[in-house]
């Protein structure tokens, strides 16, 4: 199993300027060799990663010499990623790939296993030196390459580890989960977590600092500290609102084997000119993306509902729908009267955390046994356990 450890870089200003470099060498291969694939292809030939290769390779050192001056994966790799780009592609796996941009792309290069050594809180990169790390390696295994990549004003490198795979263990116990934006995710066992909202929170210093960077003078200093200030802002949001997301999946992985959850349309979500904000603000995908892969590492499965799955307007008891429900009626009341709750007041995100349990466990086959107890309020753990 392949598992990767960032680690925050504290360069010098000279290693600093170095990594600058590294990635700028980088990211001009890359457009290079996009542009003569493009250029061959056109012209009806059949181009190679192999051979963009060689081809650079033999005016490398007329027409770019200052690519030696920096390690020798930055002009390496960028051919490797281009052919699995291009693989992906024709795959219809992904988009065709585009040119990289100096200001919009993000700025990194390669290390293959060979070409770095780990210290003790330092790397040693090849044409300058030991860098200083902030923690050392916590993986245990061997290391099989590393990529330094720069976020706001810091570097970070993301060293890839093998490790040897751990035997997980089963657990029985099943839960489902409700997501959303007042709370982002409610749990069948009347849990509930709540949206942080990280970005509402942080919107007035945010909106203060894009006021002042286009303020200032293009080309300027002032512009530039403005830029990285505005920088900051953006990725201490994006650090406490992972940090949110992964100590929740990694609390539920630990405690649940089965988990029922919600197959939202993020895209169209996301179009909503009233709501996209909040949305991409609450990272339902990035939750969903964690808590899959958590899961199976152990040994559980999560279990993703139909998108038209009405968990919001069904009675968890009976089975009763409410279709006139709208997105303001917070508590869900059964008219079936022959219902236990009948016009008993419930909370509208745990009817439907327990809905999305119940769809769950039918789907894998267990709900001929536990559906009943379902039904009745017994504990759904139990029915699970006895299957």
């Amino acid at each position: 199993m392949i598992r990767a450890h960032k680690i925050r870089l504290n360069p010098t200003p000279e290693q600093a300027n170095y990594f600058a470099r590294a990635a700028g060498t980088s990211r001009f291969v890359w457009n290079w060799a996009l542009a003569e694939w493009n250029r061959q292809y056109e012209a009806g030939e059949k181009p190679t990663v192999l051979k963009l290769k060689k081809q650079f390779n033999e005016i490398r050192r007329e027409q770019f010499p200052w690519t030696w001056e920096v390690t020798k994966n930055a002009s390496d790799q960028p051919f490797r990623d281009l052919g699995k780009a291009f693989t992906a592609f024709f795959e219809g796996k992904a988009r065709r790939p585009r040119f990289k941009s100096k200001k919009k792309s993000k700025p990194s290069f390669y290390l293959a296993n060979d070409q770095f050594e780990l210290g003790d809180h330092r790397v040693w990169i090849p044409k300058l030196g030991w860098v200083n790390l902030a923690e050392n390696l916590r993986l245990k295994g061997k290391v099989t390459g590393a990529r330094v990549t720069r976020t706001a004003d810091w570097w970070f490198i993301s060293l890839t580890v093998e490790v040897p795979d751990e035997r997980p263990e089963k657990r029985h116990t099943a839960v489902g989960i409700d997501v959303g934006l007042n709370r982002l995710a409610t749990l069948s066992t009347s849990e509930g977590v709540e949206n942080q909202a990280f970005l509402k929170t942080a919107l007035k210093k945010l909106r203060q600092a894009n006021k002042r960077l286009h303020r200032r003078k293009p080309g300027s200093k002032n512009r530039e500290k403005a830029r990285r200030q505005v920088a900051r802002l953006h990725y201490r949001i994006t650090c406490m609102r992972e940090d949110v997301l992964h100590k929740l999946t990694t609390r539920l992985a630990d405690c649940y084997g089965i988990i029922g959850i919600e197959d939202l349309n993020l895209k169209g979500l996301l179009k909503n000119r009233r709501l996209s904000r909040a949305f991409s603000d609450a990272a339902l995908g990035k939750l969903l993306n964690l808590l899959t892969s958590k899961v199976e590492q152990h040994g559980g499965q999560v279990i993703q509902m139909g998108r038209f799955f009405p968990s919001s307007k069904t009675c968890h008891s009976c089975g009763w729908k409410w279709e006139g429900m709208e997105l303001s009626d917070r508590l869900f009341l059964c008219q079936n009267l022959h219902c236990p709750y009948h016009q008993l007041a419930q909370d509208r995100d745990h009817n439907a955390a327990l809905n999305i349990l119940r769809e769950a466990l039918r789907l894998i086959g267990l709900i001929d046994q536990a559906v009943t107890d379902i039904g009745s309020g017994a504990d759904v753990n139990s029915a699970v356990d006895a299957t």
